[in-house]
């Protein structure tokens, strides 16, 4: 998630674990700041290879098994600061909470986290809360804040109930997405192979809904207020690489980026209809029921076998497309 909730759900966990009242304000700005850290590895890129960023974002720093490294590096740093106040060992344990959040919480999303990295590179994908979703921040950051200005770790552990029905609320809005997504499929007589169902843009009630049949995804959105209303989309073919790019070198680099770009998209991928040589990541639009991705990877006919593919992010939504998501959501 962004680093604002990375941070308060940090700071809530570490608040919790005291009930000395003059270590609450401590409490908060380790765990905030650890509870950011792991975010670090987005600096690890490369000028010559775009998709190196995508590989290592989500990956070791956000692990389960990386947590008590992760944690004393925050400690190492943070100690010089606190040692007056802190013990070593309390400045530890306020990192070890805040920076253990991060990896749950982000798997939590449907962008994908390694949580069990090094011995598993499957990216967790939860599908329960948007990426970036004020319902969800703003309550926690105003508890976090109430509890060192009242002095009273009950605020923090209040703020991580409501963390806990937050997210069994994103559970329940899923199987309900899941259930129309069924329904959908079956008055169309398709037959599901795969589905997905993620929350759109920073909100609760408007839903993204996929599933894949027969070679092509079908794409919709669903509102989930009191009762499910379905707003249709559209469909487009899954891309085949030799069907699709039969000039491509099976052995050329760009192949090999075509099959990293798989393996982070969770093979959700597809050829855009503007661009016969841009393939795009259907997981993720700007509308919840279009096609149109945020970002994919434009691949040359002209390229070398040893160059890598380029990265390409579409530019922000025009004011005629915010509108339409506004109108859905409200």
């Amino acid at each position: 998630m962004d680093p604002l909730s990375q941070a308060c759900l940090g700071a809530s966990l570490s608040q919790s674990s005291t009930n000395d009242k003059s270590k609450l304000i401590s409490a908060l700005l380790i765990g905030g700041v650890s509870g950011m850290a792991p975010d670090l590895d987005v600096f690890i890129r490369s000028v010559d290879d775009p998709l190196l960023f995508l590989e290592y974002h989500r990956q070791f720093t956000h692990s389960l098994f990386f947590v008590p490294f992760g944690a004393l590096l925050c400690t190492l740093l943070f100690y010089p600061f606190f040692q007056k106040r802190l013990s070593f060992k309390l400045i530890y344990l306020f990192s070890f909470l805040g920076f253990a959040t991060h990896g749950f919480l982000d798997a939590c999303t449907s962008y994908g986290t390694q949580l069990y990295w090094p011995f598993s590179n499957v990216r967790i994908a939860w599908n329960v809360v948007s990426i970036v979703d004020p319902l969800f921040t703003f309550p926690v950051l105003i508890l976090i804040l109430l509890g060192v200005f009242k002095k009273r770790v009950l605020y923090a552990r209040l703020s991580l109930i409501y963390v806990v029905l937050f997210m069994c609320f994103g559970l329940i809005q899923k199987h309900r997405a899941e259930e129309v997504v069924n329904e959908l499929a079956l008055q169309r007589n398709h037959k599901i192979e795969r589905m997905q169902a993620k929350p759109s843009f920073a909100n609760r009630q408007v839903w993204k809904i996929m599933y894949e049949h027969n070679g092509r995804y079908y794409v919709d959105a669903v509102k989930l207020l009191w009762n499910a209303k379905v707003i249709e989309g559209s469909s487009v073919q899954k891309l085949d690489v030799k069907r699709d790019f039969p000039w491509l070198n099976p052995d050329s680099q760009q192949a090999k980026d075509v099959k990293r770009f798989r393996w982070f998209s969770n093979d959700y991928l597809a050829v855009s209809a503007n661009n016969k040589n841009y393939i795009i990541d259907a997981r993720y639009s700007y509308l919840p029921n279009r096609i149109e991705s945020m970002w994919g990877i434009v691949l040359s006919e002209n390229n070398e076998n040893t160059s890598h593919v380029s990265y390409k992010i579409n530019n922000r939504p025009d004011k005629e497309t915010v509108e339409q998501f506004l109108e859905m959501v409200f």
